[in-house]
């Protein structure tokens, strides 16, 4: 699949420090051990209503994880997947009577231009998981053929063929990554894609590898597993080990997926390699709330990128909003968020418009030291909103230090000015 373009990246004297951010699976701040090259795989959308505030969220915190990995010198390998079949994108299609390829298509295409407004450098794989048939059911033989999965007939008024579920009993390493009790899962696993009260699953929290062919839904053809289409969870499974390997260094999303999205995917490469370290950290981005709830295309209370660009709203006001909270705290959007980040940025402007400023060093170090901080991202515009307000306010003789702080915004914070 098609990603988008790449911003141009400048170059900055020195290198950042080595990047810590907070594992959900340790519940701690932790070094990103990579080597040479960092490999991150960040869950993509499901196209069928892209891109709220909750989504540009997520992928400019990313964003700025590969950008801090860089500049501390590392080369970075990052693969998205986009869920472009799964229940939601089927429904969304039927109830606005289009085809649901068409809808996909539509809100792929948005998503790039919202990123690419965002200036997000894409990455290096793009996958669906219609092109990743191929790795899905090979997947998912597998764990047949092994005899940890199992297979339960379609009911009979549904369709035909057969359903194949992961058996959580013969997985030990069930539950390591979210830390969750079994009663806190089972509180949310219905209304999180799961399938509980499924008759004849072994385990209510089992979960779905290959749903069998449906009447009037689109399926694929296998061998060993009959007509059907993958669940959920395994595309990112088979994904990231096709094109990563295991383990990989960061598995990255938002803060919902931890249960059941992450902690499946890693069960279910556990069960399929015998490693159960699917990804040595896990990085969560926190919620965005409107009008007092989650945003959510469930809701329906979105904020649009596209329709705040639509409305003459500049692209790095809506990155320095998101720039302004931590990624590990809920926030809510309100018009007075917006409102300070267009401030901040005219401010920034004018101060990189004079001719000579404060100079820049322990500014740069300030933004690096604030970033690898567990992505201290409102430090870091603090550190420069320092620089900005001081060289407005006093003479300075250094004609280097606004292209300095120019070039350091841009390639570290993605602030194209």
């Amino acid at each position: 699949m098609k990603s988008w373009p790449a911003p141009f990246v400048p170059a900055v004297p020195g290198h950042g420090e080595p990047l810590r951010l907070f594992d959900t699976r340790t519940r701690s701040v932790r070094p990103i051990d990579a080597g040479p090259v960092a490999r991150l795989y960040v869950c993509g959308i499901t196209p069928y209503d892209a891109t709220h505030l909750g989504h540009a969220a997520t992928y400019v915190t990313f964003d700025i994880v590969g950008r801090v990995l860089r500049d501390a010198g590392h080369q970075v390998e990052y693969v998205q997947n986009v869920t472009d079949i799964d229940d939601p994108l089927l429904e969304r299609a039927a109830r606005d009577s289009r085809d649901w390829r068409d809808l996909a298509t539509s809100q792929i295409d948005l998503f790039r231009d919202d990123m690419t407004a965002l200036a997000v450098l894409p990455p290096d794989e793009l996958v669906g998981v219609v092109e990743s048939m191929a790795e899905i059911t090979e997947a998912v033989r597998a764990l047949v053929e092994a005899g940890t999965a199992y297979r339960l007939p379609v009911p009979r008024e549904e369709g035909a063929g057969e359903d194949v579920y992961l058996d959580l009993a013969q997985t030990p390493s069930f539950g390591e990554v979210s830390g969750w009790s079994r009663d806190r899962m089972t509180a949310v696993f219905a209304d999180n894609g799961g399938d509980p009260e499924r008759v004849g699953k072994r385990d209510p929290l089992d979960p779905l590898l290959w749903r069998g062919t449906r009447e009037g839904e689109p399926s694929w053809d296998d061998d060993l597993l009959g007509a059907g289409r993958p669940g959920w969870h395994i595309e990112c499974t088979a994904i990231s080990l096709h094109h990563l390997g295991q383990p990989f260094d960061i598995k990255g999303g938002g803060r919902d997926l931890v249960f059941p999205h992450h902690e499946m995917s890693a069960v279910q490469a556990a069960a399929l390699t015998g490693d159960d370290v699917f990804a040595r950290r896990y990085v969560h981005q926190a919620m965005v709330g409107y009008e007092g709830e989650k945003m959510s295309k469930s809701k329906g209370n979105l904020v649009l990128v596209s329709r705040l660009l639509a409305d003459g709203v500049e692209p790095m006001a809506i990155r320095l909003l998101l720039l302004a909270q931590h990624y590990r705290q809920d926030w809510d959007y309100t018009p007075d968020l917006l409102e300070a980040a267009e401030a901040r940025l005219r401010c920034w402007r004018e101060a990189l418009s004079v001719n000579h400023g404060e100079p820049a060093v322990a500014t740069l170090a300030a933004v690096r030291a604030a970033l690898s901080d567990d992505l201290d991202t409102r430090r870091a515009l603090a550190a420069v909103d320092g620089w900005a307000e001081r060289t407005l306010t006093a003479q300075w003789d250094d004609a280097s230090a606004p292209g300095l702080v120019a070039r350091m915004v841009d390639a570290v914070l993605g602030v194209r000015l």
